[in-house]
């Protein structure tokens, strides 16, 4: 595995997240990352007991924000190459990709990770500033899919 150093981009996961970001610190077994794009939306519910809506706690999990730091474990991120996509757009499809395999199936378990994620919209990407400007501009969340 090639060695990444501060200042390089990369492409790592976290809590079910995967993200593109900067390399700004190494700390032995971690490093810390700025986000820059989202390349996967966190998974919704009970990591340790997927599928299951029952006698669960269900979580909600947004995406990390722009710039937002976090600890992503060595072992887990590699070089990124390629162009880094505009956040915003990132996110938005992001969370049609997500939508779109949850919708292939609707299961209880796709069915209420489906409405987290509507919520997510609804109540934390919409209002949030500088997304906000992005799909207004682009009307995307007022197109239904």
């Amino acid at each position: 595995m090639e060695q990444v150093k501060i200042g390089d981009i990369v492409k790592t996961s976290y809590n079910s997240g995967i993200y593109i970001g900067e390399v700004l610190e190494d700390k032995q077994n971690f490093l810390l990352v700025k986000v820059l794009a989202v390349d996967t939306h966190p998974t919704q519910g009970d990591l340790h007991q997927r599928g299951q809506v029952e006698g669960v706690a269900f979580h909600e999990r947004k995406a990390l924000a722009f710039e937002e730091k976090f600890n992503a474990r060595k072992r887990l991120t590699q070089a990124f190459t390629g162009e880094v996509p505009n956040y915003a757009v990132s996110l938005k499809e992001a969370v049609h990709d997500i939508k779109t395999k949850l919708s292939e199936e609707l299961t209880p378990f796709n069915e209420l990770s489906l409405a987290r994620i509507a919520d997510l919209e609804t109540h934390f990407y919409k209002k949030n500033l500088f997304i906000r400007e992005f799909f207004h501009e682009y009307s995307y969340w007022s197109k239904k899919r």
